[in-house]
């Protein structure tokens, strides 16, 4: 799979070439709204920034961080969701130094996570806000790192500070991995890396031909929030507007609103989102909101199932909603993020595919309304890209149809792993034996190219086998989900544990914040998800867990983490909860 598009102009390789381009050329044109909600009712408060002001600050910043670090040190940026946390990135690859996107301490369930990156990364210099700096100054007391605040920097450090040369090749910044099947690793990502993946995105999406406006509430600190929110908008000229992740989570009405009120939205969410908005936006909440002007939903979860965009099409048809503005996308930090996806304004990829042939390493037909047939939606084609679907043991380029390790080369994949070259080589490093100069990225997940898409079937590290057969994890877990009304959507794991005979499948699932302990029939609820993975899969469940909400580890970018969760589970942490 391979495509080239012409780039976009005006082709600078660094971010900060192209703010100080738009704040030449667009002064007082919007760049950067945050919309606030300062109170659980709020509408929102708006806080813009022009491409004149964002310049001023970004430098401002800048020449304030090389007082405290040499070219090349890291930057900590421990802000929260805002303005300020855009310009401290912007302003620490503008004075030549590598960013490290992080969050404030007390995120929940990220403590360690913050340390252990900490650790790594080693930051000369943290920056945060000055509402949390008491805060972040405490937690940073022990590494003895000076802690600047964005918004305490006075305009004036700008005055008569020139900022270094750009060096396309240079590292911007550091992007931790979820740590969802190992430890928290930091990938090396380039200036030229960042250009290059945001002029992919912008032109899988359409951006580069048409105006948007880049509508989010992802974090920051994760790829594709700073992609989208970040990256694009830079290098395209566009306004990007953006709100805090636990808006969205306390009223997702709220990213609703912004998509209608900005015309030709581009916006991007995981799996877990577009249900929770078909199902917890009330019938109040959709009068009046006109849907019809959005361009492009990015869904990249792993893998990308069609009833997801169903049951959201389905709950805001009648808002105008499109079906075919619905774009699922397949993406990892390793390669910036963006890697493929699908094109909006065209019909959903959808493939029916059977089971058991799936298990055994091809993709072959199946009726859609046959109970064993797994459904997955096509994640397009590549922008800029090389992908290929390859044996990951024998390293040999599979047949379209033959399910495989996906493999990425192009120029926004990142350099490699942050003071791990053993491992950078093992991953950054394959080589194939067709000609094709340079190595390629071995993503560690499986996937096939049917009908010239490519589609996500799982994680080579998630399968679980058993007496010889593949099962995917997410196919098991959407089982279960289906199986008891008072099992949480999204929050639950399935994986394997050794056994006496061979591995042993374990289930932990949440139940339904809807729904409390005492009113669930446990025995009812453990026969009924048994029973549904045994007819489907062919698997007798060893364990399964009911929890309480928040239970089940996640990631930090909101993925339920598998490996922790196997983890604690051999630890004994769910001991005390109800295993049937």
């Amino acid at each position: 799979m391979d495509s080239r598009r012409p780039p976009l102009a005006p082709a600078y390789r660094t971010l900060p070439e192209y703010v100080r381009h738009w704040a030449e050329t667009t002064p007082d044109c919007r760049a950067f709204t945050f919309v606030d909600h300062p109170a659980p009712n709020s509408r929102g408060v708006h806080r813009t920034l022009t491409w004149q002001r964002l310049d001023l600050r970004v430098r401002a910043l800048a020449a304030r961080l090389t007082e405290h670090a040499e070219p090349g040190s890291r930057v900590a940026l421990l802000c929260p969701q805002g303005t300020d946390y855009i310009t401290g990135f912007l302003a620490a690859l503008t004075a030549g130094l590598v960013a490290v996107p992080l969050y404030p301490p007390g995120l929940p369930g990220q403590g360690d996570r913050l340390v252990g990156v900490l650790g790594d990364a080693r930051p000369s210099v943290v920056v945060t806000t000055g509402r949390v700096l008491a805060e972040v100054t405490d937690f940073c007391e022990r590494a003895h790192v000076p802690v600047l605040a964005a918004d305490r920097v006075p305009d004036s450090a700008a005055f008569n500070w020139q900022a270094p040369e750009p060096d396309s090749g240079a590292t911007a910044y550091l992007q931790y991995t979820s740590g969802s099947t190992r430890a928290p690793a930091g990938v090396e990502i380039t200036h030229a890396n960042v250009v290059a993946n945001a002029r992919q995105a912008l032109a899988a999406y359409g951006a580069d031909a048409h105006p948007m406006t880049c509508v989010g509430w992802l974090p920051l600190y994760h790829d594709m929030g700073l992609v989208l929110s970040v990256a694009a908008p830079v290098v395209r000229g566009l306004l990007s507007v953006l709100m805090d992740p636990s808006a969205f989570l306390h009223e997702p009405a709220r990213w609703l609103r912004l998509l209608a009120t900005h015309p030709q939205a581009l916006s991007a969410a995981p799996n877990f989102a577009y249900d929770y908005c078909a199902s917890a936006v009330t019938g109040a909440q959709k009068e009046g909101l006109r849907l019809d002007g959005i361009a492009a939903l990015i869904n990249g979860s792993e893998p990308v199932r069609p009833g997801t965009a169903d049951r959201f099409h389905a709950a805001f048809a009648a808002q105008g909603l499109a079906a075919e503005v619905h774009c699922p996308s397949y993406g990892l930090a390793e390669a910036t993020v963006f890697v493929s996806a699908a094109r909006p304004g065209r019909p959903l990829g959808r493939f029916a595919l059977d089971r058991d042939a799936l298990a055994a390493g091809k993709a072959l037909p199946a009726r859609p309304e046959d109970p064993r047939a797994v459904l997955l939606a096509g994640c397009g084609t590549p922008v800029g890209q090389r992908v290929r679907i390859v044996d990951p043991v024998a390293h040999a380029v599979l047949a379209e149809g033959e399910v495989g390790e996906i493999w990425v080369q192009g120029p926004n994949v990142g350099r490699g792993y942050w003071n791990n070259s053993a491992q950078s080589k093992r991953v950054f490093g394959a080589t194939l034996g067709e000609d094709a100069p340079g190595g390629w990225l071995r993503t560690g997940d499986l996937g096939t190219v049917l009908e010239g898409q490519l589609i996500v079937t799982g994680r080579l590290k998630d399968l679980i086998v058993v007496d010889g057969r593949n099962h995917y994890p997410q196919d098991v877990e959407a089982t279960a989900q289906d199986a008891h009304h008072a099992v949480r959507r999204d929050r639950l794991a399935a994986f394997g544990v050794p056994g006496g005979a061979g591995e042993r499948v374990v289930v932990v699932v949440e139940h339904a914040r809807t729904t409390s302990l005492a009113d669930i029939d446990v025995p009812a609820l453990t026969r009924a998800v048994r029973a549904a993975v045994s007819a489907r899969h062919g698997l007798r469940l060893a364990d399964v867990v009911l929890v309480a909400p928040g239970t089940v580890p996640r990631t930090s970018s909101g993925k339920v983490s598998r490996a922790l969760t196997r983890t604690r589970y051999l630890e004994g942490a769910y001991a005390a909860e109800t295993a049937v």
